[in-house]
């Protein structure tokens, strides 16, 4: 055979070879939410960000009804991975009517600033001016709705007693029922959510209703799990000042006994991936290894594999 045909034959051996060889991409499911939510377009996100950074790495986002039936779904190890509203987590962490597995911190998302929006040609100013009106609260297995029973609770309210409850289907069908005055607000969280995108853009446009200070403090002494949250001038159209409300941190969560060499490997991806990430979406920009340490309850909350990364790289000591 004549040589520069050999080198030919030769090539294409080796790189069959190496197709036949290289090692099969990690899968990892994650758990997220309804659509029309901020959890299924964090965790599409997610996923294609950490693919680029390490293609061995697969993550397939799963369609759940939220953070309720991701934690059950988490602890019968039915997904790897889920995304988790802060107050649910907490839950978790505590442990509080379960009996299940321990679930860890993988990576903090973003902050929640809870809020009620109102079509900006409606009359509602304040909080108490929402009592006795229809209101949806997400839907059942959100987050959200627990953080929303919080917030009220410290006000002396409660969503059910108080107010015309009601609870969605999908996340995506707030936006409309608010647009035809099926409902009179619509309660959500976090920077750049869908609904609250959604609304903003209407014709209508959207106002914002938030605690005031005073109502901030006492919610803070009644539930220290949230913090005082600001939401950037500019977040939503026509929302022209920062916003100051309360809210919490949502989380990557995994079970404690997950892969603890995946969990280090993701945990590098996203060290790496993070610009791109914030680039892709907004709400991701706080998705970083600096606010997974700050945002977490307790370092012994993040995943034992996340923890060798953050030590190896000078993140915690």
């Amino acid at each position: 055979m004549a040589p520069a045909k050999l080198r030919v034959v030769l090539a294409c051996a080796l790189a069959f070879a190496a197709g036949r060889t290289a090692p099969a991409a990690d899968q990892i499911s994650l758990g997220t939410a309804t659509p029309g939510g901020g959890f299924p377009v964090f965790g599409s996100a997610f996923a294609q960000a950490i693919h680029e950074a390490d293609n061995s790495i697969e993550i397939q986002p799963r369609q759940t009804s939220g953070s309720f039936e991701n934690v059950r779904l988490l602890e019968s190890g039915e997904i790897d991975l889920a995304l988790v509203q802060g107050e649910v987590a907490e839950q978790a962490f505590a442990g509080l009517d379960r009996d299940g597995e321990k679930l860890r911190i993988v990576a903090a998302m973003y902050t929640s600033p809870g809020m009620f929006v109102v079509r900006a040609d409606s009359p509602y100013r304040q909080i108490r001016d929402l009592v006795g009106k229809p209101v949806a609260f997400g839907t059942r297995g959100s987050g959200l709705v627990l953080l929303a029973r919080n917030v009220l609770a410290g006000l002396g309210l409660d969503p059910d007693r108080d107010f015309r409850a009601i609870y969605l289907e999908r996340a995506a069908d707030g936006p409309l029922m608010l647009e035809e005055r099926r409902v009179a607000a619509l309660w959500g969280a976090g920077l750049g959510w869908p609904s609250f995108v959604a609304i903003s853009q209407q014709p209508a446009g959207a106002r914002f209703i938030v605690p005031d200070a005073t109502e901030q403090s006492r919610i803070l002494a009644r539930e220290p799990s949230l913090r005082r949250l600001t939401v950037p001038a500019d977040s939503y159209v026509g929302q022209t000042a920062p916003i100051e409300t309360v809210g919490s941190w949502s989380y990557v969560l995994a079970r404690e006994d997950w892969s603890e060499a995946i969990a280090y490997r993701l945990a590098r991806a996203l060290d790496h991936a993070q610009p791109a990430l914030g680039k892709n979406l907004r709400a991701a920009r706080e998705t970083t290894l600096a606010n997974t340490v700050a945002a977490a309850p307790g370092l012994q909350l993040i995943h034992p594999g996340v923890q060798r990364y953050l030590r190896e790289n000078g993140w915690v000591k």
